[in-house]
């Protein structure tokens, strides 16, 4: 099949299609031609690519999911090992939002949002000392 008929078979835009057979995750055919020959086995490939960085996971993490999902031996004591180091950054980066969006909305609430010139959140961005009147 075409890279179109991947495209729409694996849910992924041609162009990431390109990248993924750029940087060696996929690997289609070629015809005489010279065009891609895609198996609907690349196209199993490509959705599963898809649906790994949907959940977040690096490139480099898809391709060591692709290569364990790809090895028959493999332990699945592995793979899980991948997918809770992911789950814990995750865990981490909402945490370190959490805290973000805390100190926006303490200084949004400590701004009057007024015509005075004073303003809290420009202080704190400054690193000036915060004055409430």
């Amino acid at each position: 099949m075409n890279i179109g008929d991947a495209a729409e078979l694996s849910g992924l835009p041609a162009k990431t299609i390109r990248y993924y057979e750029d940087i060696g995750l996929v690997r289609p055919e070629r015809g005489g031609n010279g065009y891609r020959d895609f198996s609907k086995r690349d196209a199993h490939k490509l959705a599963f690519l898809g649906r790994a960085r949907s959940l977040g996971f690096s490139i480099e993490e898809c391709r060591t999911l692709l290569s364990l999902y790809e090895d028959r031996s493999r332990a699945s004591a592995d793979v899980k090992e991948i997918a809770e180091q992911h789950r814990d950054r995750i865990t981490r980066k909402i945490a370190e939002l959490e805290a973000m969006r805390s100190t926006l909305q303490t200084l949004i609430s400590d701004c009057h949002g007024d015509d005075r010139p004073d303003c809290p959140i420009l202080d704190d961005l400054s690193g000036a000392e915060t004055v409430i009147e």
